[in-house]
């Protein structure tokens, strides 16, 4: 009895540590993408909660609906053996996983990351069992033949589920996602002691997320133009630094437009500068709808704009920057009005930023000697 007992006292004094552990890593970053890269580590790894696969999903509320945005886990068996093999010879802990950045970026070029980013699933009933997680706020265990009939749906599909377990992201009680985990490799067994340690760590991930979100609007609303809403000149320059990183680090490219609204102010001076704000509203609305949402833009100042095009060579940008001086040219709410573009590329044109932004903005310039409503580089 007394072994028992001293068992048991083990078992959840490591439960405890670990869940610590994991608390700790979440309260390294305020990033939601890292932060659900931390969450998801945490719990497929072997340091962690050791589930095979582990997918999250967020609540969008205003869509009414779950949407994918991480999935960790191999791709196939053989992936799966590579990856614990490489694990464990490097005696790589929580800490390791999540501090390296060739494992995030791995990450980045996961298919099944890229399926789960994909799905989108209704809050309703009969959309299926993560739904009905986000519904009902409480985990779910699909580990019989008949619950996995009743379960079987395009996403289980997609995502090869057979036996597997979800459970709730709360914060304050209110369901802000969900958490879908199996074992699909090892086959090893869902327990309900497994369950357990998942809904507890999902109420920390929960809070985690959160509070997350909230540090990003915080940031959003610090880092923008008040009249436009996009990034201000100051963060845009923060922004393109951070790019260069990257893609200096991926051996990528990408490339930047320079926009600039043409006699912009001779129209404030005809028709007064409540007007011209209007313009600038619009404007910004129109590249917003007319640009990728991998794309950045900010008010560089005035009635000039910068678009950072990530993974775009010049020549997609041309053709990208043509639509966007299209849309402008046709939008019927500002008509007359008409923008010039600026195109430049890293790393042909400039390997910094300075340089970079003095050859998008020479190539401005031209477009506006030239005739401006054009694009050139």
């Amino acid at each position: 009895m007394v072994k028992d007992y001293q068992e048991e006292y083990k078992k959840a004094q490591a439960e405890l540590e670990m869940l610590y552990d994991i608390g700790n890593a979440m309260r390294t970053t305020l990033n939601l993408e890292r932060i659900l890269y931390v969450i998801l580590t945490a719990v497929t790894s072997h340091a962690g909660l050791s589930f095979n696969r582990a997918f999250l999903f967020l609540v969008n509320e205003k869509e009414n609906r779950l949407e994918g945005k991480m999935g960790i886990g191999p791709d196939s068996g053989e992936d799966a053996n590579t990856i614990w093999s490489y694990i464990e010879h490097h005696k790589m802990g929580l800490d390791d996983l999540i501090e390296t950045d060739s494992q995030f970026e791995h990450l980045e070029r996961s298919q099944l990351n890229k399926i789960v980013k994909s799905i989108k699933i209704p809050i309703n009933e009969t959309s299926g069992i993560a739904a009905l997680t986000a519904i009902k706020g409480m985990p779910f265990i699909i580990d019989t033949e008949e619950k996995k009939q009743q379960s079987r749906n395009e996403i289980s599909q997609l995502l090869n589920l057979e036996d597997f377990v979800t459970v709730p992201l709360k914060a304050k009680d209110k369901v802000i996602g969900v958490v879908v985990v199996d074992n699909r490799f090892n086959r090893k067994p869902i327990t309900n002691d497994d369950i357990r340690m998942l809904t507890m760590f999902a109420n920390q991930a929960g809070l985690a997320i959160e509070n997350s979100r909230l540090y990003e609007r915080t940031v959003l609303l610090s880092n923008s133009d008040s009249l436009t809403g996009m990034w201000h000149h100051g963060y845009f320059q923060y922004l393109l630094s951070e790019e260069i990183k990257k893609t200096s680090r991926e051996k990528q490219f990408f490339t930047l437009l320079m926009l600039d609204i043409d006699n912009f102010k001779d129209f404030n001076d005809t028709y007064g500068h409540q007007s011209g704000d209007a313009i600038l509203r619009r404007i910004s609305a129109i590249l917003n709808d007319a640009s990728r949402k991998i794309d950045t833009i900010a008010r560089y100042g005035g009635e000039e704009f910068a678009i950072i095009l990530p993974y775009t060579r010049k020549e997609e940008a041309l053709v990208l920057a043509e639509r966007l001086r299209r849309s402008v040219e046709e939008n019927q709410e500002i008509k007359n009005i008409t923008i010039s573009i600026g195109v430049a590329s890293f790393p042909e044109d400039g390997q910094n930023k300075e340089t970079l932004i003095s050859k998008a903005d020479r190539a401005l310039y031209e477009a506006k000697r030239t005739g401006k409503n054009k694009v050139c580089t």
